[in-house]
């Protein structure tokens, strides 16, 4: 009986083991089978905060003193490239490659900070402060599609910027520049400021009284409070209340130690410069004007940078349709060459024939490789134009295969050139940017006349002080004694001790009061700074009306001109149609004439010339006419709503609504699948 306790826990202790080495066993093929670092997917929607709204004091009191946290930018790709790429190769439609800018183009990565940083400017004038101003241009830094080049800008590509600037901050909204903004009286501030002070001090002086100490010591301790907030109409309140407590030998002091308190309280109004709610409310008003033209920017911004992605598109299709033609073109003169080696070597054919076969071959060989070059360089183009980054070397190797192409309506839509017009003078950004813009500098007009005018404040103010503390006892008379027998002494009890409670009671119960009402008038003789900028204001507000009629009448310029292109350009592409059918032909003739002995290499080269010649007119005429398609939709503004595009995606940076582009349709000889949407 004395071995069951043994064996009881030897057994116990043998399936804690068993269970431990198990346990260990299980985790440890765990951590195989999922390491611990691996990478974990990256957010890559955009952080639109709001920053026009303060931290607040509730229910961290020093929230408001700590910074916010703006995270970095996120310079990796989304996922929706890797669902594209398909054995080493990008199949992208043209929806997609929208999709794909929309989430990862720097362009407009760098135009959405502007959002957050026209915010900003709200915050900042809610305080009182003056604007430091947004930027308003349209970032173009993404080489290709007609914008200037390769590595170049038509508009000077810095950071939200559109011309001349530190850093590209642009000339101004339309190029007009409002240097008069923030023109006006002073605004008060609308934070509230609380000020304290806590002063210790020690003196020792000498005096050349002789009805004083000789040497007189004094410590004090002084605390003092002002608080002070202006308001909307130019109201501004001033509160200050100081206190102190001193102790000294000096032999006259009535109070030893004393205690001080006084406070005084004032209103002061403006009663002509800087009354109202307009001249003191202006840069809140501006600042939210130019969050709206923020918004407006990187609508602008957007459509820019979709017009050039589809220009970048049709320019790779481009390229990828004449490689064709190309291969096409050294096939045929490969086998005529062939053709002639055959009949010069049975001797029907002179060699001649051969050498001008061999040319063509080379001179074709030639034109396949520039046409191979820039389909290289196009695929490179609209790599960097949807991606972030070309870190990756996947991404950096693959080859772009467009899967759409080209479609011609039947009939083209006809819309009345003046409802096109209307569209345009209605949903174009640069018009809407300019009259939010007039609409400031009508704000700095009233504010500037408004400081022409004299300074007049009325100010009330309303205090009280307080005195206390305990009879000095080296000025008390000695016992038995009256003031008449010791000169300058105050008999004991004369003065009771008093409190700091009572002393601060003498503030409000009349006891020491300090009123009045004060009038203050400043008025600048000549006045030459004001009228300055007065009629300086009023000169940027006629300017800016003129430069929105010049922008007007190019909109109308340029929609007529944009219907004209689709038109020119449709009769191309429908002439190019039958220039290539003519080719085919007229190629088909030359060769069945060649067979019978009727015609020569030499025609029949320059019909397999011709033929190539009109297939690559025939591409290039389409991809100008889905060109002009895509200027006519942003000459009249509607290219966001033509192609499906959501403001909010934009402004995200993630796609949840796939873009439809119409005339648009899937290419028969390219397979792929469809992206799917981001989870």
């Amino acid at each position: 009986m004395q071995l069951v306790p043994c064996n009881f826990m030897t057994r116990l202790t043998a399936i804690l083991g068993i269970v431990a080495i198990l346990s260990a066993t299980t985790f440890a093929q765990t951590a195989a089978q999922a390491p611990p670092d691996a990478p974990k997917p990256q957010a890559q929607q955009f952080d639109l905060k709001d920053y026009s709204k303060p931290y607040s004091h509730f229910p961290n009191p020093i929230k408001p003193y700590m910074p916010h946290a703006v995270s970095a930018p996120n310079l990796s790709n989304t996922q929706r490239i890797s669902q594209l790429l398909q054995n080493g190769k990008l199949m992208l439609s043209l929806d997609d490659a929208i999709a794909l800018a929309l989430e990862n183009n720097l362009d407009i990565a760098i135009a959405r900070y502007n959002l957050n940083i026209a915010d900003t400017d709200i915050l900042r004038a809610k305080s009182g402060q003056s604007t430091r101003g947004v930027n308003t241009g349209v970032v173009q830094g993404t080489p290709g599609g007609g914008n200037g080049g390769i590595g170049a800008t038509s508009t000077g590509g810095g950071a939200g910027g559109t011309s001349t600037g530190a850093g590209g901050a642009g000339a101004g909204t339309s190029g007009i520049v409002l240097s008069t903004s923030g023109v006006g009286a002073a605004v008060p501030s609308f934070d509230p400021f609380f000020t304290s002070s806590v002063t210790w001090d020690h003196a020792r002086s000498l005096s050349p009284s002789a009805f004083s100490n000789p040497v007189t010591n004094q410590n004090t301790t002084t605390t003092d409070f002002s608080y002070n907030q202006g308001f909307a109409p130019g109201t501004s309140l001033s509160v200050g209340f100081n206190n102190s407590r001193g102790t000294t030998d000096a032999t006259f002091s009535k109070f030893n130690p004393s205690l001080q308190s006084n406070f005084r309280a004032t209103v002061t109004q403006p009663l002509l410069q800087g009354f109202g709610l307009l001249p003191n409310t202006r840069f809140i008003r501006i600042a939210k004007n130019n969050r709206e033209i923020s918004d407006v920017a990187f609508t602008l911004q957007v459509i820019t940078t979709v017009n050039q992605i589809q220009d970048i598109y049709w320019d790779l299709v481009n390229a990828y349709e004449n490689v064709k033609v190309q291969e096409e073109s050294v096939r045929l003169a490969e086998k005529t060459l062939a053709d002639n080696q055959k009949q010069v070597e049975i001797g029907t054919l002179a060699p001649i024939e051969v050498v001008r076969a061999r040319s063509v071959v080379a001179t074709n060989q030639q034109s396949l490789i520039v046409a191979r070059t820039n389909l290289e360089l196009q695929q490179l183009l609209m790599k960097n134009a949807l991606s972030r980054t070309l870190v990756d070397p996947t991404l950096a190797e693959a080859e772009v295969i467009p899967t759409s192409t080209m479609a011609l309506p039947e009939k083209e839509p006809v819309v009345p050139i003046q409802d096109l017009v209307s569209d345009g003078l209605s949903h174009r950004a640069e018009l809407a940017e300019s009259r939010i813009d007039l609409t400031n500098r009508e704000i700095t007009n009233k504010s500037a006349r408004n400081a022409l005018l004299p300074a007049l404040n009325v100010s009330a103010y309303y205090g009280g002080s307080g005195l206390g503390g305990i009879q000095n006892p080296g000025n008390t008379c000695p016992p038995g004694t009256t003031p008449s027998d010791t000169s300058f002494c105050t008999p004991a009890g004369t003065f009771p001790p008093t409190g700091y409670g009572s002393t601060l009671s003498q503030l409000v119960d009349s006891t020491a009061p300090d009123k009045g009402v004060a009038l203050s008038l400043t008025i600048p003789i000549r006045n030459r700074s004001a009228q300055a900028d007065q009629v300086r204001a009023e000169l940027e507000f006629r300017q800016a009306q003129m430069r929105l009629q010049q922008l007007e009448n190019q909109v109308r310029i340029e929609v007529r001109n944009a219907q004209f292109a689709v038109t020119q350009n449709r009769a191309a592409v429908e002439s190019a149609q039958a220039a290539v059918a003519l080719a085919h032909e007229s190629l088909d003739a030359e060769q069945k004439k060649y067979s019978l002995g009727a015609s020569t290499t030499t025609l029949v080269l320059q019909a397999q010339r011709d033929m190539a010649q009109a297939q690559s007119n025939q591409v290039l005429a389409m991809a100008n006419y889905q060109k002009s398609r895509v200027e006519l939709d942003r000459s009249i503004g509607l290219t966001l709503d033509h192609n499906g595009i959501l403001m909010d995606d934009a402004q995200r940076g993630e796609v949840s609504k796939m873009p439809h582009v119409p005339y648009v349709t899937p290419r028969t000889d390219v397979q792929a699948q469809p992206a799917q949407p981001q989870q």
